[in-house]
């Protein structure tokens, strides 16, 4: 018997393999295929189906690059849409799987089309549920997509999927959610990453309620929406338009690099340091492992990309990016900046300071514009600084004009990541006297603008 839960970084994206006997059946699968391959290969088994839990927002689902290479039947979710692949799941379809039976449910709110499977174990008990984004841990599926005008409506939904399908599966049923903690599905998700039904039931503060109106209450809410999710929604209805390229990356010496930039966003995956100390002009810092978080904010779909890396193999952030439809990258700065500065190529920096040194400035009244941009949770849990003008990173390039030219900008975000990401954004706008806070408020000691 197989079972694995595959995590996809950064997005907190869980997909899950599941097998008996020499057959197969993948959930809700990443568009970079080949861990569903081999565990399959490496226990003797087919993969027979794809099960989709719902049409996604926040990544490409691999279920057509699946079929390609086993030729495995597709079931999606979600039948109102006008998918040019697959078929309907449908209310109570059953499948075998070895020995195993899974069970579609639907459990709309999410999206109206959600289905969650449940999975039996021989002896035909309940034993794992998959609910896709209707149930985390800690929290519940977010119910925004419809507008603000349907909030309501798509809570009462939920409320009914989970309360009257889910939990009287039994406290003892293992729940495998579509993500963990970090993703931007829901606002709340637990860290713990193995839960139940029961667990859920008491500790899940949404659940914690008398009546799908208290429910709403707490659900009801218009989350940050980030521009690419349009982008995954078109995509993943038409997967056999969009299935990956075999293509390499392409390795560009400093002057071809240089020629193809005049047309190309550049994208500058290395840590803040490195960045500050030297950069490319007009490039976006995105550390590598920020590339899953924060790209579908800041990149075009409908320009080349070019990247520069800390380590001379970009094949990491590549895949971060191809399981966010950037199909667009066209090649990487050989050798990296060591190449680019012995090419004697232009170069620009953006200064880095510590808490300290930021403190001693604001208390002594230097003129300066404190930059917070970290998003509005963490500053609540963390402690806002009194006097700081609070702006979340991915609300930048639409706020630009609350950022004034004709001051030091003192940028803050915890660690220094997310500040130089914010930096490089304003410097490629016409910023220039820029500064990145490093480290968190743990080093903060400013009397005049104080942490609360």
């Amino acid at each position: 018997m197989l079972f694995e839960r595959i995590k996809s970084e950064g997005i907190a994206h869980y997909s899950y393999i599941i097998g008996d006997q020499n057959e197969a059946v993948v959930i809700d699968p990443r568009r970079d295929v080949r861990k569903y391959i081999d565990l399959a290969s490496q226990h003797g088994m087919n993969i027979k189906m794809v099960l989709e839990t719902h049409r996604n927002e926040d990544y490409i689902i691999g279920s057509y690059e699946i079929k390609k290479r086993t030729d495995a039947d597709i079931y999606h979710a979600d039948e109102d849409l006008d998918y040019a692949y697959g078929k309907a799941a449908e209310e109570d379809d059953t499948w075998n799987i070895g020995r195993l039976k899974v069970k579609a449910i639907h459990t709309p709110g999410h999206t109206l089309g959600s289905m969650s499977y449940v999975l039996y174990d021989p002896d035909e008990e309940p034993w794992m549920v998959f609910t896709g984004d209707a149930l985390f841990a800690g929290d519940v599926g977010r119910v925004d997509f419809y507008g603000e005008e349907n909030l309501e409506e798509t809570a009462f939904k939920l409320y009914d999927s989970i309360f009257n399908k889910l939990l009287p599966l039994g406290d003892e049923v293992i729940v495998c959610p579509a993500h963990g903690s970090g993703s931007v599905c829901a606002s709340e998700i637990a860290e713990r990453e193995l839960t139940t039904i029961g667990i859920e039931k008491d500790r899940n503060p949404k659940l914690q309620v008398e009546n799908k109106e208290e429910f709403a209450e707490k659900t009801a809410e218009m989350l940050e929406y980030p521009p690419y999710f349009k982008k995954m929604e078109e995509m993943n209805l038409d997967l056999p338009e969009h299935t990956l390229s075999g293509k390499t990356l392409e390795y560009l010496s400093p002057p071809e690099f240089k020629k193809r930039a005049e047309d190309a966003v550049i994208l500058d995956t290395r840590k803040e340091l490195s960045f500050g100390a030297s950069h490319i002009p007009g490039a976006l810092s995105i550390w590598e492992d920020g590339v899953p978080s924060f790209a579908g904010w800041f990149l075009p779909y409908d320009k080349p990309i070019l990247l520069v890396d800390e380590s001379g193999n970009p094949e990491k952030a590549l895949t971060y990016l191809k399981r966010i439809g950037y199909d667009n990258v066209e090649g990487c700065l050989a050798g990296g900046m060591l190449s680019w500065h012995m090419s004697g190529e232009e170069s620009d920096s953006i200064d880095t300071v510590n808490v300290h040194e930021v403190c001693d400035i604001l208390d002594e009244d230097r003129p300066s514009y404190l930059l917070d941009v970290r998003p509005e949770k963490e500053i609540e849990q963390k402690g806002n600084i009194q006097g700081a003008h609070e702006l979340h990173v991915t609300k930048l390039l639409d706020n630009m004009d609350e950022v004034p030219k004709d001051k030091p900008i003192y940028i803050f975000c915890g660690s220094g990541l997310r500040s130089m990401t914010a930096a490089s954004l304003l410097k490629k706008n016409g910023w220039e006297d820029l500064h990145v806070v490093l480290g968190g408020l743990s080093g903060w000691s400013s009397t005049t603008c104080p942490v609360e």
